[in-house]
């Protein structure tokens, strides 16, 4: 893909971000040197071992931070506040505890600014459509502590989607969940997502994990992070056929992929866990360049 077409939704510029420890007043370099072009409809995620900055990228993004040098633009405009035109999704639901299912979908409808200029059954009729969506139907009336995990995640998919962002922003957003709802989550998260649509109906995502094998499941392609400083290490292009099964992960082209991020982060990830070397291991070749 070419990184420097002027049609990029997303637009990342020798970004740098520097933060202050309040106690010591030492200078920490969060990430350095990141640059990234993201497409339309793209569905991209990021990956790297603890303290690589992934977090901060999506924050920047998000505009609930600003870069201390470089750029950002979405759409060929700067970014320099939170804005409608991105949502963020993030692990702990953040979901409000004494709403309904329906509430919760829609309080930016009824509460923000995605909600202006609707008619309170338009507002309904886009609610019940994501409700629909999320296949949470039956449950509209439940609250929050009434849910499951992954219907909880479910809610907050729906909440983020009936905002209508053109730019979805996920930061872990599976993580807590158990094992065999995340794997369902996946695919249903594809099919959320727009999956068989064409390109330029769908969203475009990023999205944040520490898992390798879901970022592989999921993205278009993956940009993996290394640390001190983080900065952009490779961006290594998915090349499965969608849609995606749950049976793709038995293709050996998922396995090698798997095998390719791993061995890109695997001795950083050994440090930042006791300060070991990581075993000797192949090391991996077939990846963009990084300018």
């Amino acid at each position: 893909m070419n990184q420097e077409t002027a049609m990029s939704k997303l637009r990342l510029r020798n970004v740098a971000k520097h933060f202050i420890a309040p106690r010591t007043g030492q200078l920490t370099t969060a990430v350095t040197d990141v640059n990234l072009d993201i497409e339309t409809g793209e569905f991209v995620c990021i990956v790297g071992p603890s303290g690589c900055g992934k977090s901060t990228v999506l924050n920047l993004i998000a505009g609930l931070d600003t870069p201390t040098s470089g750029t950002i633009e979405a759409n060929g405009a700067p970014i320099v506040a939170p804005g409608a035109d991105r949502g963020v999704m993030f692990q702990d639901y953040a979901l409000m505890p004494w709403m309904s299912v329906h509430d919760n979908i829609g309080f930016g409808l009824n509460y923000g600014t995605p909600g202006e200029g609707l008619t309170r059954e338009q507002r309904e009729k886009r609610i019940r459509h994501f409700v629909d969506l999320v296949r949470l139907n039956g449950s509209e009336k439940k609250y929050p502590h009434q849910l499951s995990g992954g219907m909880r995640q479910r809610v907050a998919l729906a909440r983020l989607l009936a905002n209508g962002p053109d730019i979805l922003l996920m930061d872990e957003p599976l993580g807590a969940l158990d094992s065999q709802t995340r794997l369902i989550l996946q695919v249903e998260l594809l099919r959320i997502w727009g999956e068989t649509a064409p390109r330029e109906q769908r969203k475009t995502a990023i999205f944040i994990t520490h898992d390798i094998e879901e970022a592989v499941f999921l993205g278009d392609r993956v940009v993996v992070m290394s640390t001190h400083p983080g900065r952009v290490k490779a961006i290594i292009p998915v090349d499965l056929p969608r849609p995606r099964s749950e049976h793709i992960r038995a293709d050996p082209r998922f396995g090698q992929l798997s095998d390719e991020i791993w061995d890109l982060i695997r001795d950083e990830a050994y440090r930042a866990i006791d300060g070991t070397e990581a075993p000797a291991g192949p090391k991996a070749t077939a990846v963009e360049k990084v300018e």
